[in-house]
Parts: structure tokens; sequence; C-alpha cells
């Protein structure tokens, strides 16, 4: 059970978005929040992400910035640049001027809007993976593929821009924990072997009625030690993130299958549909059947 591609198909929701744009200094734009992630790609020229409140970040080609929450910023040419543009959908993707040139992609991924995971919890507002040499060669070869699609549609292109999409999430936030030395939360997790041991069978075996003992004789460690290391990294004690786990793995199933209420409850650990009705509520707000004719109608968003 791999645990970061499940966490992420599990938040996933809808189709992600992505699109190339073009701009000729001078400019500068505002990207309003949005519900779910976000990313930019630098592929030619430079730029300067300027975070509300926070210190203005220089990108160049190559690079790669990621909103996990899709946090609002602005991007510009130029630090004395003003921001005159909102971005917005059906916008032009090319849009002339009298200077350099930055040719940006751009996405945007939906995600759970009511019950997020700690995996992306914890992560800061903006990842900047900038393009050093040697440094995360995979993520670099998924980004120069899908710009490939992207500027030169083919027979097979629709197919392949959602994989892609998901391919570049996944080694996006594969870099940013593989880069923190300090192995503290996440990072942590995945490399802890008891951890790391605990969150795949929670993850392949929701149904299972588990305790702190049982799940402790799995990952070969005490009680204590396991409540203590699982607590640090996740974020949460085992019991709990039991919990999340299966409230997260109904409403993925809510989303993409029309499985019987009491056939889904049986499948994340409630013996009735009642039971599993009420848990469900408490953590969405939402009864089941309310939550998946909701989840029909998809968010817009702008990229």
């Amino acid at each position: 059970m791999d645990i970061l591609s499940e966490t992420i198909a599990a938040i996933r929701t809808g189709n992600p978005t992505s699109g190339m744009f073009v701009r000729r200094a001078p400019w500068g734009r505002r990207y309003p929040v949005v519900p779910g992630g976000g990313f930019h790609v630098i592929l030619h020229g430079s730029c300067w992400l300027l975070p509300p409140g926070g210190e203005a970040v220089a990108l160049g080609v190559g690079d790669v910035l990621l909103m996990p929450r899709g946090a609002d910023h602005d991007l510009a040419d130029s630090l004395d640049s003003a921001i005159v543009e909102t971005a917005r959908p059906g916008e032009p993707r090319d849009i002339p001027g009298p200077g350099a040139r930055t040719v940006l992609l751009c996405g945007a991924y939906e995600l759970g809007r009511q019950r997020s995971h700690p995996i992306l919890d914890e992560l800061p507002e903006f990842i900047h993976l900038p393009a050093r040499p040697g440094r995360h060669p995979g993520l670099h070869a998924v980004v120069e593929l899908l710009a490939g699609e992207v500027a030169e549609p083919r027979p097979g292109t629709d197919a392949a821009i959602p994989g892609l999409l998901d391919t570049l999430l996944l080694y996006a936030l594969r870099a940013w924990f593989e880069e923190q030395a300090d192995g503290s939360g996440w990072a942590g997790a995945f490399t802890d072997p008891a951890v790391a041991a605990v969150l795949r069978i929670i993850h392949e075996f929701p149904e299972r009625a588990w305790t702190v003992p049982e799940l402790a004789a799995a990952a070969g460690v005490s009680r204590a030690t396991l409540a203590r290391r699982f607590t640090a990294t996740v974020g949460e004690p085992p019991l709990s993130y039991v919990t999340r786990w299966r409230m997260l793995t109904a409403a993925r199933l809510l989303r993409e299958s029309d499985v019987s209420l009491a056939s889904l409850a049986r499948r994340v650990g409630y013996q009735s549909e009642f039971a599993f009705a009420k848990a469900f509520k408490r953590e969405y707000g939402l009864a089941p059947g309310q939550y998946r004719r909701a989840e029909e109608k998809p968010a817009v968003i702008a990229v």
C-alpha cells in the first residue's frame, strides 16, 4: 500500500486543469485563493512570487511552485511592476507587451472541500522547488512532458494531461518530503518503519476494528512507543487517524462509485448504515446521500 498515492487519491476530487500562459513585461498578476491546490512552472523567462505579507521569491526557468491549499498570491515580472490583472476563467492565454517574455505553465487541483488530511495541513502555503542540476530529475521530466502536451496537442493529449498533472503533484510532494532533512512531520512518517507500517495497514484495511495493541504488534513496537512516534509524525494518535482515514475513504467512495450506503458502511468499519451516517455527518456536516449529490457539482477553478 503506497501511503502517499492513496492519500492523494482520497483527497483529490474532480479533474485537474492546466494551461500555458505567455506574458510580456511589464506585467503583474493576482491569483485569488482557489478551493484546492495550484501550481506554476516557469518554462521561459523569469518572474517573482509576491506572497501576502511575505518576502518576494525569485522564480527561474524550470522552477516549480506549488500552493497545496490554493493560497492567494501575486506574480510579476519585476518587483517594480504594478499588479494590474486578476486570474479568471476563459481569459486570453497570450497577452502582448513590449518587454521580455515569460511563459508559465499553470494548473489547479480540486481537493476535498470539507475534510482535509494532515499530510496537506502541515505543508507550507508555498512550496518552491528550484530547478537545480541533478535534483529531482523525475519531477522535471514530468514538467517537460506536460509542457509538450499543452503546447502542441496531439492524438491522446486529452487522456495524457490529467495523468501527467496527477503525477506532477505526486512528484512535487515527494521532492518536498525528500528535502526535509530533519525528518519531522510526515517526512518522518514515511521513513519511520513502525509508523509507515501502521499507516499501510490502516490504509489497506480501514474496515478492521483496530486497537492500539494490535497496531503496535503489527509494527513490532510497544504501545507507548507507537503512540509517541505516530502522534509526533502524523499529528494525531493512531485511532484518531483510523477514523480520519475511514471518513476520507467513505467520501471517496461516495464521489467515485454508486455503492450502496449499507455496503459502504461495512467497507469502512461500521456495522450499520445508521452508525456510519451519524459518524459521516459529524465529520462532513452532511448526510452521506447529501454529500454524494453535492459532489456531483464540480467546482470551477481559474488557472
